[in-house]
């Protein structure tokens, strides 16, 4: 059928296998927070986030609701959220946030993507001293009428700073708090009925690293190689 029905395919295929992984993703961060704090969106806020996040990827309501269910169930297992900190090729630091129900496979696992890559897996708390931890609402430009008054408005509920980014062909406005103010703030924010399309706890460089092209390209074959374990959940980095 010729190269660019090739193309088209392998295209398709690559963008489901995209899907598949942020759905995996999404319903073990509703399952974990289930377990953390029952199935009722209303009183637990780690369960409100994970179904907004899960909305944000198009996850069908069906695989929301099974992994609440999965979630309720005592018989299913449990997994145990794992951070990871060692660094890329050229001295660039990496934090790895996991979910996982086998420890011993996913030490496994992010010890051999760091060896394969150049870079080495190192000890608990060695990076925090280079990235602060925030929380980091995503709000549609178009849904806000005054960003001044926005900003008013929920600077007493924890906001830091207000900054617009475009992601994935999006305008957003990214509301940043403090780790600590990550709750306060989204109640506020529910309350103000503002909508959020996501929310995410990020880790923020204070100190970035500045590389030629080539090393780049290095650096982010490991962080990629991170991101397709369906245990890992974020990967965060300070590559400027």
């Amino acid at each position: 059928m010729g190269r660019a029905f090739e193309y088209r395919k392998a295209t398709k295929f690559a963008r489901w296998d995209k899907m598949a992984k942020q759905f995996s993703k999404a319903s073990r961060h509703i399952t974990i927070a289930v377990k953390q704090g029952g199935s009722d969106p209303d009183t637990n806020i780690l369960l409100r986030r994970a179904i907004q996040n899960a909305k944000a990827v198009q996850m069908p309501k069906d695989k929301i609701e099974n992994a609440i269910k999965k979630g309720a169930d005592k018989d299913t297992s449990n997994y145990d959220e794992v951070v990871f900190e060692g660094m890329a090729p050229h001295g660039v630091a990496i934090v790895v946030e996991a979910a996982t129900d086998n420890n011993q496979r996913t030490v496994a696992n992010v010890r051999s993507y760091f060896r394969k890559k150049g870079g080495s897996l190192g000890t608990q708390g060695m990076n925090d001293f280079m990235f602060d931890r925030k929380g980091v609402f995503y709000v549609l430009v178009e849904d806000v009428e005054d960003v001044e008054s926005l900003e008013l408005e929920m600077i007493d509920y924890g906001l830091e700073e207000i900054e617009k980014d475009t992601v994935e062909e999006k305008e957003f406005y990214k509301l940043y708090s403090a780790f600590e103010d990550f709750g306060s703030l989204q109640d506020a924010l529910e309350k103000n009925e503002i909508k959020v399309e996501k929310s995410e706890l990020e880790r923020i460089p204070t100190i970035t690293k500045e590389l030629s092209d080539e090393q780049v390209d290095e650096v982010l074959a490991l962080i990629d190689l991170l991101e397709q374990d369906d245990d890992v959940t974020n990967v965060f980095h300070n590559l400027s």
